[in-house]
């Protein structure tokens, strides 16, 4: 599934687990399911927290309410938040989430049986807990490298907390997070409620090429829920309770084939500073190693028959001890061409991406070698090898339509030689509108709507390509 990002397809990404954006709950994240193999994200990058986002929407761009649409969460849905600094490094936040089709629906009701005696006060009181949600949270900076933020949401009424800890070393981030519940979303759009998920993290930042790393601990306990979507889907195996440990290795090279910094407006600041240079350029991450240790329920999940066990990857489990290991290799090329400065006020900035991840690179070769072999000896190839090496492809274009506007979309696009009437399949597309914020330098409101999945939200992103 191409999931509702934090941040569209950029140069830097590559396949990792990041979280999701959602509209599903008033937290706005939802954490991917793990999935084998087991790329991981070697950062996560900057982002704004949702209280803080709708402060922003509140304070600066005249937006009271901020809209949320979500078929899971019960359709259209309006957000306010009241930030207050009480200390200059303390602040209090108190979230409000109206859902408004359930309002309409109590006020039809009420204009129905409007003869009846029951004054509107009673009726509010009796209404206001299915049409109103409360969350509250408080943000702590210890030191300028430390901070704690601490989270309760849908207060009486299925609670949902989290609590979060953030440090920032020279060249690491540390972050340590416990959710109860924590939500995950799977790769067909289904939520899942894990009533306890601790996790720590340590990746490596500040490096735009070269050398990263990442390691990850996490912690379910509980059986796993169903929270929204599709309700006859089976609970993942990798959301059992379990302790998991993963950790990854990747060296990232861009080149730039072709940039053009000539022609530019003089004295004129572009829309996005992050834009402003028409070029062709091209990003391969390579994984030299990413390995996981499973203890617990979700070790079956190494044991499930799928086409990387037609590979050379290493696994291992022990049924008796619920142990189980699994490594592999994985990379990722990314393709990007822009055309423009996103300076002047009409169609000044073109762009199109594409990436391709390998997600198992023992597969990937095995499947090569194979085809090697048939070409060699003039056999006729194996379909099912043909899907071996065939990556998983994320398309897209990015269009200025006047001002700081500009129009995007992305799809994820599947190559299955197996099926002869879709040999190529678009799917799970994803459509935006985006208000880039000029005065910030590179930030912008992020207005995206997913067809599939039925989800729409109003987001605020920073330093994002």
């Amino acid at each position: 599934m191409l999931l509702r990002r934090m941040r569209w397809m950029s140069e830097g990404d590559g396949r990792w687990e990041l979280d999701a954006e959602t509209p599903a709950t008033m937290e706005g994240t939802a954490r991917p399911v793990p999935g084998d193999p087991l790329p991981l994200g070697l950062s996560r990058g900057p982002r704004v927290t949702r209280p803080k986002q709708l402060d922003f929407f509140h304070r600066f761009m005249a937006s009271l309410l901020v809209p949320t649409f979500s078929a899971a969460d019960g359709g259209l849905s309006v957000h306010h938040a009241h930030l207050l600094h009480l200390t200059d490094n303390w602040s209090f936040t108190i979230l409000e989430k109206i859902h408004v089709q359930k309002l309409v629906s109590v006020v039809k009701e009420k204009l129905a049986n409007r003869q009846e005696e029951a004054p509107w006060t009673e009726d509010l009181k009796k209404h206001l807990h299915d049409v109103m949600s409360l969350g509250v949270g408080t943000e702590l900076l210890i030191t300028p490298d430390t901070t704690l933020l601490l989270e309760l949401y849908d207060i009486k009424k299925g609670d949902r907390g989290k609590a979060i800890f953030h440090h920032k070393l020279p060249h690491q981030n540390v972050t340590v997070q416990a959710s109860c519940p924590g939500l995950y979303v799977d790769k067909k759009g289904v939520y899942w409620d894990v009533p306890l998920s601790l996790s720590a993290d340590l990746a490596s930042v500040g490096s735009s090429s070269g050398l990263s790393y990442h390691l990850f601990l996490q912690q379910n306990s509980g059986e796993p829920k169903y929270f929204g979507g599709d309700e006859t889907s089976e609970v993942p195996i990798a959301l059992l309770p379990s302790l998991c440990v993963k950790a990854a290795v990747s060296i990232k090279k861009s080149i730039d084939a072709w940039r053009k910094k000539e022609d530019k407006l003089k004295n004129v600041q572009p829309y996005d500073v992050f834009l402003s240079d028409s070029h062709v350029s091209f990003t391969g991450i390579v994984g030299n190693a990413v390995a996981s240790g499973y203890l617990g329920d979700c070790s079956r999940r190494v044991s499930i028959r799928d086409e990387t066990q037609r590979s050379n990857a290493f696994r291992m489990f022990n049924e008796k001890n619920k142990f189980a290991a699994f490594a592999d290799l994985f990379a990722s090329v990314t393709f990007t061409a822009q055309y423009g400065n996103f300076q002047r006020l009409f169609l000044d900035l073109t762009k199109a991406s594409a990436r391709f991840d390998v997600t198992s690179g023992s597969l990937f070769l095995c499947g090569a070698s194979r085809l090697a072999q048939d070409f060699f000896f003039s056999r006729k190839p194996d379909i099912e090898t043909f899907c071996d090496v065939c990556p998983d492809v994320t398309v897209s274009f990015q269009q200025q339509i006047v001002g700081p506007f500009s129009f995007r979309v992305e799809s994820s696009v599947a190559i299955d030689p197996r099926n002869q009437d879709h040999f190529v399949r678009v799917d799970d597309s994803i459509f935006a509108i985006d208000w880039a914020l000029k005065v910030l330098g590179s930030a912008k409101a992020t207005a995206w709507y997913s067809p599939k999945h039925q989800e729409a939200m109003v987001e605020l992103r920073f330093f994002e390509t």
